[in-house]
């Protein structure tokens, strides 16, 4: 286990000593082990872009799309789970289908359509697009095919409607899903980088991934500087997960067990 850390946490330490280094100290052995300290990279890396706007526009278009996109997760899961209709089985293959084109191959015509209603530049072409996960309906969808029908059978002839039983029974019974749902597409919107990069051009609605570029002009990469970026960039996702881990742990045990079922 300590082997197996050590081999995931060596890049993350070779980011956080080449921020601390000269530019002419990349690929030294010797800076590596014990870097300079040179604290001025950070200071640099700072003014290179109005990062405060662009984690507010991160956390804004990361909870929205989290947000949509459990709210899709869990009203398709439930149709396809619990639901008696006639396509089912048709509509949920076409959507599991999505999950195998490639998304490279769709941004040329997304983009044209982006252009064609307006959405270039805006929150909503970074938000909207993403706001339904296949992954999402697939899990809670397995979660509902798995709850015994008798529960909402007796709850249908006490006179709940279909809202009614999918927000008080459904709801609160697939709580693993939902937790899963929202930390992985939190942190996928968060660390989003070629959607963005292609579908903004300004840094008033742009997210810190995108920010990242800066650093990267015509004169070639500044290393030390973009290492410095990375890290201050890098510490929100690291402290979201590590104060969620335990119900990310949970969730995806009992996700595990639900999807079994």
């Amino acid at each position: 286990m300590v082997v197996v850390s050590l081999v995931f946490l060596l890049p993350f330490y070779y980011v956080a000593v080449a921020s601390l280094n000269r530019a002419s100290d990349n690929g030294s052995l010797a800076a590596i082990l014990l870097p300079h300290w040179h604290f001025d990279n950070y200071r640099r890396a700072w003014d290179a872009a109005p990062w405060m706007r662009l984690f507010l526009n991160t956390l804004l278009i990361a909870s929205a799309t989290a947000a949509l996109a459990l709210a899709t997760s869990l009203l398709a899961g439930f149709a396809f789970g619990l639901m008696r209709f006639r396509g089912r089985n048709v509509l949920f293959g076409l959507v599991m289908a999505v999950l195998m084109i490639p998304g490279t191959v769709l941004i040329i015509p997304d983009y044209l359509i982006a252009k064609d209603i307006h959405w270039l530049d805006t929150y909503w072409i970074q938000i909207v697009p993403w706001g339904a996960s296949v992954f999402g309906i697939f899990l809670v969808r397995q979660f509902f095919a798995g709850l015994p029908e008798e529960i909402f059978d007796a709850a249908e002839l006490d006179g709940a409607s279909r809202l009614r039983m999918f927000w008080s029974i459904g709801v609160p019974l697939v709580r693993p899903a939902i937790v899963i749902i929202l930390i992985n597409v939190f942190l996928a919107t968060w660390n989003s980088f070629l959607w963005p990069f292609l579908m903004t051009s300004s840094p008033g609605v742009q997210p810190v991934e995108v920010g990242l570029a800066a650093f990267a002009g015509t004169d070639g990469t500044d290393y030390t500087g973009l290492s410095a970026a990375v890290v201050f960039t890098t510490v929100p996702v690291l402290a979201f997960f590590l104060v969620l881990q335990r119900q990310f742990i949970t969730g995806a045990m009992s996700t595990a067990g639900g999807v079994r079922g």
